[in-house]
């Protein structure tokens, strides 16, 4: 029991605290990203992406970025209106250092199906590189 205290103790310790100001920032872009998603503004979404966008789903593993929008445009063309929202309080920032951060989350995707309104809730996690445009 010992062990474990010491062991959570150090643990919490490597975890560099996250700033308001990160933690706002983070917040603002999944923002900006996913209402880009609802609207279908593909034009808005994509460049939110790097070139090297590495995309792991958990049931097809690593998909590249030519795919990825490959199957979001053909999503964004579909009839059913899917939704994403973000869960009240499930988001964490965590800062990479000269790099970007790390976004954990739980989020929710909604939409109609055979007349009843179908939602999905996952936990998630995003990896942001912060670039100067």
């Amino acid at each position: 029991m010992i062990l474990g205290i010491h062991l959570a103790q150090a643990q919490e310790k490597k975890v560099a605290p996250t700033s308001q100001e990160l933690y706002n920032e983070i917040a603002a872009m999944d923002t900006v990203l996913f209402d880009a998603f609802n609207a279908k503004e593909m034009t808005k979404f994509k460049p939110l992406f790097t070139e090297d966008l590495e995309w792991y789903q958990d049931n097809g593993g690593l998909i590249n970025y030519e795919t990825v929008f490959s199957n979001f445009e053909n999503m964004f063309k579909n009839e059913n209106k899917l939704t994403r929202q973000l869960v009240k309080g499930s988001l964490e920032v965590h800062p990479i250092k000269d790099f970007g951060a790390i976004e954990i989350a739980i989020h929710q995707f909604r939409h109609m199906e055979n007349g009843k309104e179908e939602i999905g809730t996952f936990k998630f996690v995003a990896i942001w590189k912060k670039v100067n445009n």
